[in-house]
């Protein structure tokens, strides 16, 4: 690909899509699961419902199961409402994640949504990952609890991506900012990708680093989607160039005071591991953290060790991928 090609659809698709600085989310349009989506494995795993608007996904013995959005999409905002399984999850791993592993295969980009099952009484927990340029070795994972059980009811779950930032959202409330930086480079997402959908056995880690693993006495273990929305600048998949209209609108850019406040809060309640605090992976933050010290010294009381003097030796943090076929998202 040339550059010059690359840099043009960049700011095509830019100029397009934030045309309008402020939006409601909530008017963005929801599509159904055909017009929008194909299945990427799983068989009979994966079930339409009647109304052609939502999906289960389930996990057996026998394999996951996931879906693929039909286009590749150069910035948006994707969304979909989720209800996880329930009871003992422990090595489930749910994804809602967008990437280009399939058409950049040494240098791929990644936004991710990750749900890790837990053992019975304990909450399902949340990561947020970010790739640019194939830079799997600098892991940029946060990871949260909730204030809700996400297995109770269906809850939205957002990423709101454009040239300079990326934005997660639940039921809303952002709980994540990146904003691209000079010292990133190419390790901030910036090529087209495509939104994907999984539930997948990752018993190797998702628990307690492996010590509980999926128990499919349990099973199936069904995760349902619906509201799924697609609104960003599609690209076609041959000739990368951009199919943007000139309606097109309701990306809002940016987290606005109040929301900024209900971010702070979040974090400030529901964070359990961030990167950029992490003393065992990084000697020195990587360059693009902005280090806050409340949320230090928090994490640093919560698990001394990984955030405190980083001398501990033992296991660490690792990224692990299934294939397309058995997909899946990072951690």
């Amino acid at each position: 690909m040339e550059g010059s090609h690359m840099e043009f659809l960049v700011v095509f698709c830019y100029s397009m899509l934030f045309a309008f600085v402020t939006a409601s989310y909530g008017n963005s349009p929801i599509v159904s699961f055909d017009e929008g989506y194909a299945p990427l494995f799983g068989d009979s795993n994966l079930v339409i419902h009647r109304d052609g608007k939502s999906v289960h996904l389930s996990l057996d013995e026998r394999t996951g199961s996931g879906f693929v959005s039909h286009d590749l999409y150069l910035h948006g905002y994707f969304s979909a409402s989720i209800k996880l399984p329930a009871d003992y999850t422990a090595g489930v791993v749910v994804a809602f994640y967008m990437s280009n592993g399939d058409m950049f295969q040494n240098n791929h980009d990644e936004i991710d949504f990750e749900f890790l099952g837990n053992i019975r009484g304990k909450n399902w927990r949340i990561q947020t990952n970010v790739y640019g340029n194939g830079s799997t070795n600098i892991g940029r994972e946060e990871r949260y609890g909730l204030w809700f059980d996400p297995s109770d009811d269906f809850h939205q779950y957002s990423i709101a991506w454009t040239d300079s930032q990326i934005i997660f959202y639940v039921d809303n409330v952002p709980i994540r900012e990146v904003t691209r930086t000079e010292s990133m480079g190419g390790d901030f997402p910036s090529k087209p990708m495509t939104l994907y959908a999984t539930i997948w056995d990752a018993s190797d880690w998702a628990t307690n680093g492996g010590k509980y693993r999926v128990n499919y006495k349990y099973a199936p273990y069904v995760a349902k989607f619906s509201d799924l929305v697609l609104h960003g600048c599609a690209v076609d998949p041959i000739e990368l160039v951009a199919k943007c209209e000139n309606d097109e609108k309701g990306i809002a850019s940016g987290v606005t005071p109040a929301q900024r406040i209900k971010m702070e809060n979040f974090r400030k309640k529901h964070m359990t591991y961030s990167y950029c605090y992490d003393r065992i992976r990084y000697k020195s933050p990587p360059s693009e953290c902005v280090i806050n010290s409340q949320e230090a010294e928090r994490l640093r009381k919560f698990d001394p060790v990984t955030f405190g003097s980083g001398r501990h030796h033992g296991k660490r943090h690792r990224h692990t991928r299934g294939s397309q076929t058995e997909a899946a998202s990072s951690f």
